[in-house]
């Protein structure tokens, strides 16, 4: 296993992050520990979660799991989403975080975590406040790092100018969702990470699925499936018909060559200079093994240009594509009031 710095970080984590979104969910806790004990076995050192995976109940078991060897792992966790009802039980408040941290702790079972990511953007809540939180929380000891996740590049420049304001170190890591049917992560979210210093740890290597070329065009998908499931985000952000079709384009192609797809798609995402680490995120042990063949696949020139050929630098698969769950900001129309009759 390689490892590789975080950011401009001391902090060594390997090049690939087992994401537990799935686990104590579709993956019964069993499972997400014999999951966690293989990874670990092969020298996996990072593991991502969420306070809002499977309500809580993600962290629940990965506290479980790591229990006896906690110190070994790099353990990232999340904030910002909704975790119940009320208007403060969520977004990026002071109030919030420090909610937030205090029940991630409590249900992972530890004293402290490794990094801190905000898991999304607050539009309209001061990004200041919010990071004033995390340093109080890094001088308390309760994380020792932080992250921004889906955040915008100018996003992740103001954070770094408000980190250095208050004294504490710029953030880590950036989160972005990548993959080669969406690459807009490319045009300006990847590289103000690296001009500001900042690791990149990214998501959804496999589209969430699409890239493994399981589903076939026009078909309904297979019983079990994410897309069988109705997965909301799944639906929301990577069921395109147009990905649909470049996933068999890359399962031909990369039949000539022995090897999966699952192997190509996750490989071409660390073939990247600026990707630190990538989040695969199992359901199943078999899925596990699928993900780490990624790490022996190397990458050609061949196998560049056929991926550019088939998305262009930047974009996603589909044209005008935009993830509702991380609308497009700079459109603010400004609605006329409808004109009044005169009479006469």
């Amino acid at each position: 296993m390689s490892y590789r710095y975080l950011g401009r970080s001391g902090l060594k984590v390997s090049r690939l992050s087992l994401g537990t979104m799935m686990f104590g969910g579709p993956a019964d806790e069993a499972t997400s520990h014999e999951i966690i004990a293989r990874a670990k076995a092969q020298g996996i050192n990072f593991l991502d979660t969420a306070d809002v995976y499977q309500k809580g109940h993600t962290e629940e078991v990965v506290g479980r799991a790591i229990g006896q060897d906690r110190d070994d792992w790099v353990l990232a966790s999340k904030f910002a989403n909704p975790l119940g009802a009320g208007a403060n039980n969520g977004g990026t408040s002071r109030k919030w975080i420090v909610q937030a941290v205090e029940g991630s702790l409590k249900r992972l079972n530890t004293d402290y975590l490794d990094i801190l990511y905000f898991h999304r953007a607050d539009f309209n809540a001061p990004l200041g406040e919010a990071v004033r939180a995390i340093g109080d929380l890094v001088r308390a000891g309760k994380i020792r790092y932080f992250g921004v996740s889906n955040f915008r590049g100018w996003r992740i420049a103001e954070v770094a100018h408000l980190a250095d304001a208050e004294g504490i170190d710029r953030p880590v890591a950036s989160q972005p969702l990548y993959n080669l049917v969406n690459r807009t992560a490319e045009a300006e979210q990847l590289p103000a990470a690296a001009a500001y210093g900042v690791g990149v740890v990214s998501y959804s290597p496999l589209a969430r699925g699409v890239l493994t070329a399981k589903y076939l065009p026009g078909q309904e998908p297979e019983a079990g499936s994410r897309a069988a499931r109705q997965d909301k985000r799944l639906l929301e952000t990577e069921w395109r018909p147009e990905s649909v079709v470049i996933a068999q384009k890359i399962r031909d192609y990369v039949a000539q060559r022995g090897i999966d797809p699952v192997a190509f798609a996750l490989g071409w995402v660390l073939n990247n200079r600026l990707i630190t680490s990538a989040i695969a995120g199992p359901r199943t042990l078999e899925q596990w093994e699928g993900y780490v063949k990624a790490l022996d696949y190397v990458f050609t020139a061949e196998d560049e240009d056929f991926v550019n050929r088939l998305v262009a630098a930047g974009h996603a698969s589909t044209p005008g594509f935009t993830d509702p769950g991380h609308p497009v900001e700079g459109r603010v129309p400004v609605v006329s009031a409808p004109a009044t009759a005169v009479e006469g």
